[in-house]
């Protein structure tokens, strides 16, 4: 660029060296003043249309986003179950006495079941095993019972002795109707021997042709 203004400047004054000697000093002065003028503002002209202003700078300011805060809930457990448990001891002839919550035995009825008629044991009402009698003391033995099969037990049905002995005993009908799933309590009176020792008698419930069902226990200790 300042060589191009340079060989302007040599031109105009090659110019002014050929202009007729008509024209007044101060003219040519002028004039060259005047171009001199005109190329410089020109060159500034060029220089400023060139120049290109930085871009902005940006001021805003970061804020950074605040941590998350994470919260766990706290688990909530189920409570515990204590379970029930049921105790049975077992008696002579094979029954099943509860000893805890009283509940049905369950019975193999395929053994103990005649026809529709079934009996389950359920406990002893009176004198259970191991009681201590004075010798010939009378007492009366009660059993409490269900009956198990889908025939109901009507009045002639009969406690028979199944084994042992009579102790004064004997056969006696339950005279009493007991429907298929009810419960009942069969009694007979007896009497204790003479002698000291243990005694045990089998009784079991008839239809008058069949005896069926649990085997009902009597066990005494004579002191």
């Amino acid at each position: 660029m300042k060589k191009q203004i340079f060989i302007l400047i040599l031109t105009l004054f090659i110019l002014a060296a050929c202009t007729s000697t008509e024209v007044p000093t101060q003219s040519n002065d002028v004039l060259m003043t005047s171009a001199v003028g005109s190329m410089v503002a020109s060159f500034f002209g060029t220089q400023t249309a060139m120049y290109t202003p930085p871009l902005p700078t940006s001021t805003a300011t970061y804020t950074p986003f605040p941590s998350p805060t994470i919260i766990f809930p706290t688990p909530t457990f189920a409570p515990t179950l204590t379970p029930t448990f049921i105790y049975y001891s077992a008696t002579p002839g094979g029954s099943i006495t509860p000893t805890g919550t009283q509940l049905t035995p369950t019975l193999n009825a395929d053994v103990l079941a005649v026809g529709c008629n079934n009996l389950a044991f359920v406990r002893d009402v009176t004198i259970p095993t191991g009681t201590i009698l004075a010798p010939s003391e009378n007492f009366t033995k009660i059993w409490k019972v269900e009956n198990t099969g889908s025939c109901s037990w009507l009045n002639q049905y009969t406690l028979v002795l199944a084994g042992g002995e009579y102790y004064d005993g004997k056969d006696t009908k339950i005279q009493k109707v007991v429907a298929s799933g009810s419960w009942s309590e069969f009694s007979i009176p007896m009497t204790a021997p003479r002698d000291n020792g243990t005694y045990t008698s089998y009784w079991r419930l008839s239809d008058g042709q069949n005896m069926f069902g649990a085997t009902l226990v009597v066990t005494f200790t004579v002191q």
